[in-house]
C-alpha cells in the first residue's frame, strides 16, 4: 500500500493528499484557515503542491520539486529557494536557504510518516522556524481541490 512504512524498506513513500491538523500543529506566523498538501513521491523525485487558504478565505498555491541527493531551486513568492533533500534514516530532510529583504533564511524540515501511513509530520528543529511542527493527516483523494 502506498504511503505506509515497511521495516524492510525504511524510506517511506509520502505520496498522497494531506490536510494540516491545525489543533495538533505548532505554527510560527499567521494561522491559516486550511492547508492541503499534494505530494507525488517516486524516489528520488518528489513534487509538493501546497494550497493555503488564509483566514479571509484567499487561496495561494505553491509548487516545488525536489530530488533526493541533489540541490534544487524553486521559487517561493518570487524569491529563489535552494534546497538539498536527503535521507537521515527514515526521515527525509529538506534543507533550504534563501535571501529575502536582505536577510538570509535557513530552513531544515524533517519529514516522517507514521507506521500506518496516515500521519505526516513536518518538523523544524534547528533552523529559522525552530519549534514549528506541522501535523498532516491523509485526506480522501476525492476531496482534492488541486484539480479545480
Amino acid at each position: 500500500m502506498r504511503g505506509t512504512v515497511s521495516m524492510s524498506d525504511p524510506r517511506p513513500d509520502f505520496t498522497g493528499i494531506w490536510e494540516l491538523n491545525l489543533e495538533k500543529s505548532v505554527l510560527r506566523g499567521p494561522v491559516p484557515k486550511r492547508v492541503l498538501v499534494k505530494i507525488e513521491h517516486r524516489e528520488p523525485e518528489l513534487t509538493q503542491e501546497i494550497l493555503v487558504t488564509d483566514a479571509e478565505g484567499n487561496a495561494q498555491r505553491v509548487r516545488a520539486m525536489f530530488r533526493t541527493g541533489a540541490s534544487c531551486e524553486n521559487l517561493l513568492g518570487g524569491t529563489t529557494m535552494r534546497t538539498l533533500a536527503r535521507w537521515e534514516g527514515r526521515e527525509l530532510v529538506l534543507e533550504s536557504s534563501m535571501e529575502t529583504s536582505g536577510r538570509k533564511m535557513h530552513y531544515k524540515d524533517y519529514w516522517s510518516l507514521s507506521n500506518d501511513g496516515q500521519t505526516l509530520t513536518m518538523e523544524h528543529r534547528d533552523d529559522d522556524l525552530a519549534g514549528q511542527i506541522s501535523i498532516l493527516e491523509r485526506a480522501p483523494e476525492e476531496e482534492s481541490l488541486f484539480d479545480r
